[in-house]
């Protein structure tokens, strides 16, 4: 066999190539060359899209670390008080893991801190102390929730979510401030337990000194040996001794919170006014302002019978309510002198109470 044939065809052909012709014809390409112009025409194309895709590959990655380091540093900062806003409160734990955000204040993981913004959460097992030297220690309770609001000089804000805390304050008059869901207490020098439950409604219990207690201008002043409850867009009840008779706290709850007819008020109020007694001036005081002008006159009467009121304070003036001889006949009363809630309270007056 010639060469030639497996070049061009030409020349006597050897049969084993005819037979490798034969099984393989079958795959014969039968179209045109491809144009090769064409192709160097479509490749770079091909190569910028492919490098288009790659490179909005590499931003979307790029995006996603970003996106995930933000979110790290948000809760790093979340977690830690801002630097000049004031020294955090020393936690201790009493009892159980109490727990400040994610850090958890266990019997062997030592004190802890709490810094604006964060909050102290005790479970049903669990109590727990806060401290800052200059103001006061607050003992916290089991299922208890207590946010620090504000820790500048001279202003110390906690917020009680729900639970119950026990506030020794030494802290100068009119410094330290407790949110609760329906009023906010301001510390007046004084020893108090401060209760809120799921509803939002509080009691306070004054131990030592004397609280105020308020909303939107409602004011209630609680005093040694004197409990006040609050409700949700009602605000401080009235304050009245733990002393006070079964029938005296009952009338006066309704008169306070129950939704009561004109006629019925002015019943609750003869029961309240029938069992008073001289330790009940504190109460009496307080309804002056809260009766409507017809009644006035009747809670008038009885409580210059208990605790006549001192020179210079009228009837006329009282009835008219006078804020001066108001203020004059609290003074008498030997609960506080209000001049210290008159100073010290316009300093939250514009604070962002948590009241509903």
């Amino acid at each position: 066999m010639k060469d030639d044939y497996l070049w061009d065809g030409s020349g006597e052909p050897d049969p084993e190539v005819q037979k490798l012709e034969a099984a393989l014809g079958r795959y014969r390409h039968n179209q045109p060359a491809p144009a090769f112009d064409r192709l160097r025409e479509i490749r770079p194309v091909e190569q910028r899209r492919a490098f288009f895709s790659l490179r909005w590959s590499h931003q979307l990655g790029a995006v996603v670390v970003i996106v995930l380091l933000a979110a790290a540093v948000f809760l790093v900062l979340r977690s830690r008080p801002p630097g000049n806003a004031g020294p955090s409160w020393d936690v201790a734990r009493l009892e159980g893991t109490p727990r400040v955000g994610w850090h958890a204040i266990g019997e062997k993981s030592g004190p802890g801190k709490l810094g604006i913004g964060q909050t102290l959460v005790t479970d049903n097992f669990s109590r727990a102390t806060i401290t800052l030297d200059e103001t006061g220690r607050v003992e916290v309770d089991p299922s208890s929730r207590l946010r620090l609001v504000t820790n500048g000089p001279g202003r110390k804000r906690l917020s009680l979510e729900r639970g119950t805390i026990h506030a020794t304050i030494w802290a100068p008059p009119g410094e330290f401030v407790v949110d609760t869901p329906s009023a906010v207490a301001v510390d007046l020098g004084c020893v108090y337990t401060l209760q809120v439950d799921d509803s939002g409604a509080a009691l306070l219990r004054t131990t030592m000194g004397w609280v105020g207690f308020k909303l939107n201008g409602h004011e209630s002043f609680i005093p040694a040996g004197a409990i006040c409850q609050t409700r949700p867009r009602i605000g401080p009840g009235t304050p009245y001794l733990e002393e006070a008779t079964a029938s005296f706290r009952d009338a006066l709850a309704k008169f306070d919170f129950s939704s009561t007819t004109a006629a019925e008020r002015t019943a609750l109020l003869g029961v309240i006014l029938t069992d008073a007694r001289k330790s009940d001036a504190l109460t009496l005081w307080h309804l002056l302002s809260r009766v409507s002008d017809p009644d006035r006159p009747g809670v008038y009467d009885r409580l210059a019978a208990l605790a006549p009121p001192p020179a210079g304070v009228t009837r006329q003036g009282i009835l008219g309510l006078d804020r001066s001889m108001l203020d004059a006949w609290w003074n008498s009363l030997g609960f506080g002198d209000i001049y210290l809630w008159r100073t010290y309270e316009h300093n939250w007056s514009q604070g962002p109470p948590n009241v509903k």
